[in-house]
């Protein structure tokens, strides 16, 4: 427990008491989540805040129609306050959250969170911090989607993707980019059939890897 409330909870962490610290624990609890499976829902609604030991969460809205748009990603290190919105009022819009890999979450309890953060005024400030630090996500999720080119919100995906991993290859299907990025995957494939003529990637099946790092970024900016 010492890395995971150390590194996510430094905010307020010294600022509870010992038997505070000691019932934080006592509510939080590991669960693991297979690919695709939800943490929010219209069934689940308000699990908790979770922390992210290793996997990926994405956060998303979806339409009537069934049409998808990615809101953020969130990875391992990240917090993630709307799985507890019910804690917080000015939340009142509803979003989904799925696993896009197999991950390991720390689930801490949504009515102990709320009681703590009523109580404990680092602990709302850290809260708030956290759904604006989300909110800034959502709105440059909105200004790519917008106003962006399809050609530049790829490049920044795959750009992002890379320096998140440390790796040239990005493992994942033309399906799963197109939905990350918000677009349908048959523009997400010819687009890459763009890059790769214009030697910039190389597509491979469940993947695509970067082969003109210096090309791609210049698409970001």
């Amino acid at each position: 427990m010492d890395n995971f409330t150390n590194y996510a909870y430094s905010d307020f962490w010294n600022h509870l008491s010992e038997e505070d610290r000691q019932t934080f624990i006592l509510n939080s609890h590991d669960q693991s989540l297979k690919k695709g499976e939800f943490v929010r829902s219209e069934k689940v609604k308000c699990q908790g805040l979770i922390y992210i030991k290793n996997g990926a969460l994405r956060t998303y809205l979806l339409s009537e129609d069934g049409r998808e748009v990615t809101l953020y990603r969130l990875h391992e290190g990240d917090v993630c306050i709307l799985s507890a919105s019910c804690i917080i009022d000015t939340i009142s819009f509803d979003v989904f959250i799925d696993a896009e890999e197999d991950t390991v979450i720390q689930v801490t309890d949504a009515d102990f969170f709320g009681k703590l953060s009523n109580e404990n005024i680092y602990v709302r400030c850290f809260g708030y911090r956290v759904a604006t630090e989300r909110f800034s996500d959502v709105m440059w999720s909105m200004q790519q989607l917008l106003f962006m080119r399809i050609d530049q919100r790829l490049a920044i995906y795959l750009w992002d993707e890379s320096v998140r991993t440390g790796s040239l290859k990005i493992k994942a299907t033309q399906e799963e980019v197109a939905v990350a990025i918000g677009s349908a995957r048959e523009v997400v494939s010819r687009m890459l059939k763009i890059f790769s003529d214009e030697g910039l990637v190389n597509v491979f099946r469940g993947g695509i890897e970067i082969k003109d790092r210096a090309r791609l970024h210049s698409l970001t900016l």
